[in-house]
């Protein structure tokens, strides 16, 4: 069927190439496998293709092959003409492609990295370790490192003027570099030119023939090549006029042609189901079919940034991976994910964390060199993802966070908007030291000035404005701009009817930690039910949750309402104060004049050190990330006969008692088998608090993966373990004071299992979660 096929084909080119028409674009897609629960949505796959179609269609590619697969099932196909002159050709799925940049990392960077492996070449020498003639001129710094990651210092490409692989090399190394290395992203040419040159040097062989032998021909590449053998050439795609002669075997780049067509930069030639076998050896961590080509930490390595920080990309060795030139990553391909593209219309991109992998390759600078792909790249890597079936891209453990420059809190979007939601309006200011923007100035001092605000009163929450003291605290006046300042956590914990007589609204700007019992939240619905009542307007200043607003933990709270469990949340709710105020707005049916202000460039995915925003502490104890992230569940100890850190330099980090073994309570907890977490024996002497100046045996906790690990069981085992071994002293029944949940402490006096007290969350928790999606801001 398939020849036959292809001799229809044939027959249709050989007609329009009588009436001088291109032939019609063929219809050639096909899945080779099919599955019971398919891998790809049928109805993306269509979109891919249409879209491909109307590409060609509006001339912005003679035609394309297009490989998408994933665990085996593959999606292929030829799209349009191979060439459009001197004569129409139809696509077919074995056209050869000059790869142009796709030579970078299909050649010389695991070129490179196999010589890495074998210890011929260090990546954070200087390359004139290799290369002596690259020096001078600021180069003595430029490592290989730094070329495989464009952050060299040197410019993109050569000039032409001179001809010859040696005229090109002497060149390269008499470069000057325009910024010093490692500072900034400049994708570069030269680099990978120098680095082909390296190969050279260092394995006593050309990178065509070092290449073929360590990659194409393990791999069964069989039409990968640089400079393509002449019986090769009526399935290789032209690409562009050049004096009298369309190019077709020859490379396009002019400065590899000028190299004799053979450079670390460009030159390669292949096809998609070469590309495909690559792409499932580098899936499957640098072995395909028995044979090993690079080792498993080696891929590993290669496609985790590399990059410095501080410049504006995220690169690895020779991958792209969070870039300006990233466009087949599309939108919803998880960061992590990495690929390259070439000037000729060529595309890969490899999704480790779904085990995918997208391959586009067309001929777009045929037959003028006018054709653009940059937008059908984009979409398509888009599509390729939303066809995969079965895989959750909202939440991809593992996955790089976006760039943190990028997160912007409710604060600093009202400040972008010029105040305008607070124009005209007497405002009381709920907030406390955390209440800043990305520059660390004060929302206090950013209301008082912000011209038609006016700042007329303060209203601080526990630990006061300053968030630096444990007790109750009482009314005052600030010092700075003169305002009064009602306490929220003194004699009353709502604002009072006279102290809401001459305002318009409520402003509340407060971090919370993602806990049920920290009682920000509670004060915001506090004020939020007082605001309702007065008519006044509260408006939210969203602030991201610090620990994340994925992960939802431990029992829901059904009973009265608290200080410490002010609503029906469980005890790690995974929420914005944002999306908590329209959800208590919503079920208390206050029907107050909420405005939330929303966090811009956030995902539910991102935890705070993911954000780039300047850290607060947000209470007296709470000092740092991996404070909060325990907070939830060592909190839960803290009204049982238990020191959990306070008065020393790590609350919440480690938690003992003078009657406590700390070996055998730390062997306790390390047999249950918690994960993402291990816990070390101590013994320490709280200066404050709970059993103060008393010496303590106890753990310090140490998150080994703050994903994995479900915090709150940490709080559960801990429970357990010490009703166990010290139930006089313990006194369990303190610890339901913040769980709030009867059944689950008469599992802990039962000493049921840990899965057996917990599973009986697992109800209420996926209502929660149902009853929280209404008032979700963020994916």
């Amino acid at each position: 069927m398939r020849h036959a096929l292809r001799f229809l084909s044939v027959i249709l080119v050989l007609l329009c190439c009588a009436c001088g028409q291109p032939p019609p674009i063929p219809a050639t897609t096909k899945v080779i496998t099919q599955k019971t629960d398919p891998v790809f949505l049928p109805a993306k796959l269509s979109e891919m293709d249409a879209a491909i179609n109307a590409a060609i269609a509006d001339g912005r590619m003679p035609g394309a092959v297009l490989w998408l697969e994933r665990k085996g099932e593959s999606h292929h196909a030829a799209f349009g003409n191979r060439a459009l002159k001197p004569a129409p050709e139809s696509m077919t799925e074995d056209t050869i492609f000059d790869a142009a940049s796709l030579t970078k990392v299909l050649a010389t960077t695991p070129a490179i990295m196999i010589l890495f492996e074998r210890e011929k070449l260090d990546l954070d020498e200087p390359v004139r370790t290799y290369l002596p003639e690259f020096s001078g001129d600021g180069k003595d710094a430029v490592t290989v490192r730094h070329l495989l990651t464009h952050t060299s210092g040197l410019r993109s490409g050569l000039p032409l003027a001179e001809a010859g692989p040696d005229q090109a090399l002497k060149q390269c190394c008499a470069e000057k570099l325009l910024t010093p290395p490692g500072t900034e992203f400049r994708y570069s040419d030269i680099g990978f030119i120098v680095l082909g040159e390296l190969v050279r040097r260092v394995s006593g062989q050309s990178l065509d023939a070092f290449a073929a032998a360590e990659i194409f021909a393990p791999l069964k590449m069989s039409d990968t090549q640089f400079l393509p053998a002449a019986e090769r050439r009526p399935r290789i795609a032209p690409t562009e006029q050049r004096a009298d002669d369309m190019l077709r075997g020859s490379v396009h780049d002019p400065k590899a042609a000028r190299m004799g067509g053979v450079a670390g930069h460009a030159g390669l030639f292949t096809t998609a189901a070469d590309i495909a076998r690559f792409a499932r050896m580098m899936l499957a961590r640098g072995t395909l079919d028995g044979v090993q080509i690079l080792k498993h930490e080696t891929v590993h390595f290669m496609t985790r940034v590399e990059s410095p920080e501080t410049v504006s990309a995220r690169r690895g060795l020779g991958w792209d991976i969070d870039s300006p030139y990233s466009r087949p990553r599309g939108a919803r391909f998880p960061l992590g994910s990495y690929g390259h593209t070439g000037f000729t219309g060529t595309s890969l991109w490899v999704d480790p964390f779904s085990e995918t992998f997208w391959i586009l390759l067309t001929n777009r600078v045929h037959p003028d060199g006018k054709g653009n792909i940059l937008p059908l790249q984009k979409t398509l890597g888009t599509l390729a993802a939303e066809s995969v079936s079965g895989f959750n891209f909202d939440n991809v453990p593992g996955a790089l966070p976006k760039r943190a420059a990028d997160v912007l809190n409710g604060i600093d979007v009202l400040a972008a908007h010029h105040f305008a939601e607070l124009k005209g309006l007497r405002i009381g200011l709920i907030t406390n030291q955390t209440g800043i923007d990305r520059k660390r100035n004060a929302t206090i001092d950013l209301l008082k000035n912000a011209p038609g605000v006016s700042l007329t009163a303060l209203f601080s929450p526990e630990h006061g404005i300053r968030g630096d003291v444990d007790a109750k605290v009482s009314d005052s006046t600030d010092e700075k701009s003169g305002l009064p300042i009602f306490s929220l956590y003194g004699e009353s914990r709502s604002p009072q009817p006279e102290q809401l007589k001459n305002l318009d609204a409520l402003v509340f700007d407060i971090q919370d930690i993602g806990c049920r019992f920290y009682t920000y939240v509670s004060t915001l619905g506090l004020s939020m039910e007082a605001a309702s009542k007065a008519g006044l307007k509260i408006i939210v200043l969203d602030r991201c949750n610090p620990i994340n607003g994925v992960a939802v933990e431990g029992p829901v709270y059904s009973g009265p309402s608290v200080f410490t469990a002010f609503h029906g949340i469980p005890v790690r709710h995974g929420m914005t104060a944002g999306e908590l105020a329209l959800m208590l707005n919503a079920e208390r049916g206050w029907n107050a004049r909420l405005t939330v202000i929303p966090i811009e460039n956030w995902s539910r995915h991102m935890w705070f050190d993911e954000t780039g925003l300047p850290w607060v502490n947000p209470s007296p104890n709470m000092r740092g990330l991996t404070e909060a992230t325990l907070y939830p569940g060592v909190g839960l100890l803290e009204f049982t006969a238990l020191s959990v850190g306070r008065g020393t330099d790590t609350p919440f980090e480690i938690f003992g008692a003078p009657y406590v073994d700390d070996l055998k309570l730390a062997a306790t907890l390390n047999r249950a088998g918690l994960s993402g977490v291990r816990f070390v024996p101590v013994r320490f002497t709280p200066t404050g608090s709970v059993f103060k100046n008393q010496r303590c045996g106890g753990v310090s906790i140490v998150l080994t993966d703050r994903t994995a690990c479900r915090v709150v069981d940490i709080g559960i085992a801990a429970a357990a373990a010490l009703h166990a071994l010290y139930p006089a002293d313990f006194d369990l029944k303190k610890f339901n004071v913040l769980l709030g949940d009867e059944k689950t402490l008469s599992a802990l006096e039962q000493g049921a299992a840990r899965a057996a007290i917990t599973q009986p969350w697992a109800e209420s928790l996926s209502a929660f979660k149902k009853r929280r999606e209404k008032f979700l801001l963020y994916k």
